[in-house]
């Protein structure tokens, strides 16, 4: 299988675990990037099925109706039963570095907001300990350089996304270089740095399964 193939036979996977929540109140939590694009695309035959989605990026708000899928505002739609997302790393323990796309923090307001977060990623994102793929921090823009200060001291070597302006109209620096070992603690301690609207950490809130797209099909992995 290609890593496409393998991406798509994971949608479908979790396609599977999301149907039987699907009924005309239901409205789940949709993510950002090219595994959800293919959990969303498979959505299409049952858009009439289910109430809506909240998404977390307006690309994948405007990919959702494209295949006819009612897209509803968080506020408006309480808690979700479950989140569909991709992750760009993942731990052991479900311990996520996502951000990639650079819609990390609405990411992490609808995976706060559902009861079931069920990551979908091929087996490149499998990692020891994260911090191979640079760690994305969403910065309000007039405090990039203070944050850049502040994550050196941390270890991290900040790179500023140029050219990327996040649906919320903040900026992306990307830490490279740094060894997570304790996750829910450098999570917590980015997020207190003023100027910092949210880090790519999913540590505080992790996933809750993982389905893992190899060569042989999809593994459904248990945290550890």
């Amino acid at each position: 299988m290609t890593a496409d193939e393998m991406k798509q036979a994971v949608a479908l996977a979790a396609l599977e675990l999301v149907k039987p929540m699907l009924d005309k109140d239901a409205i789940i939590g949709i993510g950002t990037g090219s595994t959800a694009n293919h959990f969303i695309d498979a959505l299409k035959p049952y858009a009439g099925d289910f109430a809506g989605a909240v998404a977390s990026s307006d690309a994948s708000a405007e990919r959702l109706r494209a295949v006819g899928v009612d897209v509803v505002e968080l506020n408006s739609a309480g808690t979700l039963p479950v989140y569909v997302d991709g992750a760009d790393e993942f731990d052991p323990h479900f311990n996520l570095i996502k951000g990639g796309g650079a819609a990390l923090t609405r990411e992490k307001i609808v995976a706060a907001a559902s009861q079931t977060f069920i990551c979908i990623v091929d087996g490149s994102k499998q990692v020891g300990v994260l911090g191979e793929f640079p760690l994305p921090i969403e910065v309000i823009p007039m405090a990039r350089s203070l944050v850049a200060r502040e994550l050196v001291k941390l270890g991290g070597d900040p790179v500023y996304r140029e050219g990327v302006v996040t649906d919320n109209g903040n900026v992306i620096l990307d830490v490279h270089n740094l060894s997570i070992v304790d996750p829910k603690g450098l999570e917590a301690k980015i997020n207190n740095l003023p100027g910092v609207v949210c880090n790519g950490l999913f540590a505080l809130r992790g996933a809750d399964q993982v389905l893992m797209g190899t060569p042989n099909g999809v593994e459904s992995l248990i945290a550890k």
